[in-house]
């Protein structure tokens, strides 16, 4: 099985920046693609970002784009999510997921391997 922890999370004032990891264990051959999905309080899970596993591509959610960058290091498989100009409205539990195929990346029922989800609070 894949295991995927995250970790980076915190409380943080608005306009500050985070970095979130999601570290990859196990059979990593299977991944075709890491995302981040975040969770607010009463709120639906939502998309954040995805990348390849070769790091060759990405995908941002419209909320995500110009602030938020997710990058990999190959040689210790973890993924990050560097945001930047945080709002409060960013305040949600992060979490990353990978997933063994290509499909949607968006769609979180896609994604077969999940981490506990990391809480980033975002101070006005």
């Amino acid at each position: 099985q894949v295991q995927l922890v995250e970790s980076g999370g915190g409380l943080v004032q608005a306009g500050n920046s985070l970095r979130l990891s999601c570290a990859a264990s196990g059979p990593t051959f299977f991944i075709y693609a890491v995302g981040w999905f975040r969770q607010a309080p009463g709120k639906e899970r939502e998309f954040v970002s995805a990348i390849n596993w070769d790091a060759r591509s990405t995908s941002y959610a419209d909320s995500a784009k110009g602030r938020f960058t997710t990058s990999r290091d190959n040689a210790e498989n973890t993924v990050y999510l560097q945001m930047s100009s945080l709002k409060p409205e960013d305040t949600a539990v992060y979490y990353c997921a990978a997933r063994s195929y290509h499909g949607t990346y968006s769609r979180s029922d896609e994604y077969k391997w999940w981490g506990q989800g990391t809480q980033v609070t975002v101070s006005s």
